[in-house]
């Protein structure tokens, strides 16, 4: 029975291992400048993970098979050093893994949060508030007007708290439902929530970014493919979270010129 508990750990171990082998799932395609390192750090992952795990699974099995026979007068064999230097061991081989990964990714890690958004970068703020994302751009001044967390009223469409009649630089902010950006043009996300802890995720950016209620987020990132691709809340944020999405719309700059223009006559 135990030989047969050990073929079949192995034949479940390899199994497992043919879908990813065979890349029977493909992750959808990358639109952004940094997601290739995203995509390479989750190969080498995914390739170092399977190996551990193949490894691991294939030596439980030869464990079982070797000793399932024991006699039970036969002498028990111990590991040389005991249980300390076993778990030295892992310890030392888990560490040195993780560091390796760590190290391989930082490159991916650094593009994506140490390197700041060059000057002419558009900004773009980020609300998440049970159950939306809104999107705010500044006017024809460039600038974004200061918040004012007492003056948000739903009711009154006023979402980002804004005073337009004593802040000059807020009078010609437009807000929208949906974001919009123009193509290789590197967009710069300033991101706060509104109530709760939510998330901003666009998987064919390999894009996402937690809202820490409290904290005022910065991100960047350049759009490569025109489109129109689903931003998701991946925090579960309360009853309506299953529901909380927007829309990324990566359009042509002209596209882009003529969409502002509609949004700001909506305002």
């Amino acid at each position: 029975m135990a030989k047969l508990v050990a073929v079949t750990l192995i034949v479940i171990a390899i199994a497992s291992a043919v879908p990813i082998l065979a890349h029977i799932w493909v992750p959808p395609v990358d639109i952004s400048t940094h997601g290739h390192l995203i995509d390479e750090q989750l190969s080498t992952t995914m390739a170092e993970a399977g190996i551990s795990f193949l490894a691991a699974q294939i030596l439980l099995a030869v464990f079982i098979w070797k000793f399932s026979g024991r006699k039970p007068n036969a002498k028990i064999g111990t590991f040389p050093g005991g249980a300390k230097t076993m778990v030295t061991v892992a310890v030392l081989f888990v560490g040195m893994e993780v560091l390796a990964l760590g190290l391989f990714g930082s490159k991916a890690w650094a593009t994506m949060y140490l390197t700041p958004a060059s000057a002419d970068s558009l900004p773009v703020q980020v609300q998440a508030g049970q159950f939306a994302f809104y999107f705010r751009y500044p006017g024809a001044d460039g600038k974004l007007g200061p918040l004012h967390p007492d003056k948000i009223n739903e009711a009154n469409q006023n979402l980002f708290g804004l005073d337009v009649d004593n802040d000059p630089d807020s009078k010609d902010d437009i807000v929208a439902a949906e974001m919009g950006v123009p193509v290789n043009k590197e967009i710069h996300l300033l991101m706060h929530a509104k109530d709760v802890g939510h998330s901003f995720f666009v998987r064919e950016l390999r894009l996402q970014q937690d809202f820490v209620p409290g904290l005022d987020l910065s991100l960047h990132f350049t759009a490569t493919k025109v489109g129109r691709y689903e931003i998701v809340c991946t925090q579960l944020c309360g009853l309506g979270h299953y529901n909380m999405k927007a829309y990324l719309n990566v359009m042509s700059q002209a596209d882009y010129d003529d969409w502002l223009k509609k949004q700001a006559a909506l305002q």
